[in-house]
């Protein structure tokens, strides 16, 4: 299946302005976004590790769904109501240790409505992905 044209109307720069004050807590760093299109890094700490010294599975799904909302917003623009209608994740191998988490998400199709698209999730520096999500967005009607 192939994503309708996309174009990008808003910079990974707006968009990491938005999530830090949409959402203070985050570390998360938007590196790319366009095209239906995002790629961001969560920089890993003690608090994102598990018993055994993995990253965490809400660690994975986090970087998932914010993969996923920053390639949405990248096409849509600026839409905070935008919400997730349903997130899987297939967890594929265990996580690097000491290594940053990257999300790379893309818009499979955008309705009016809906919006679905999936996110690989890679430890940095690592070709082989550790997870799988497809992600469901609702779209909010705009006034």
């Amino acid at each position: 299946m192939t994503p309708a044209k996309h174009s990008q109307v808003i910079s990974a720069e707006a968009l990491q302005n938005f999530l830090v004050g949409e959402f203070p807590q985050t570390t998360i760093q938007i590196e790319a976004v366009g095209q239906g299109q995002a790629r961001i890094r969560q920089p890993i700490a003690a608090r994102h590790l598990r018993p055994g010294g993995t990253v965490s599975g809400p660690t994975l799904m986090t970087v998932a769904d914010t993969a996923m909302y920053m390639a949405l917003l990248g096409d849509i623009g600026l839409a905070p109501l935008a919400v997730t209608v349903s997130l899987n994740i297939n967890f594929l191998r265990r996580p690097r240790a000491g290594r940053d988490i990257i999300g790379e998400a893309r818009l499979l199709k955008r309705g009016r409505r809906l919006a679905v698209g999936e996110v690989f999730i890679y430890s940095a520096d690592d070709p082989d992905p550790v997870a799988h999500a497809t992600v469901t967005y609702a779209i909010p009607d705009a006034t």
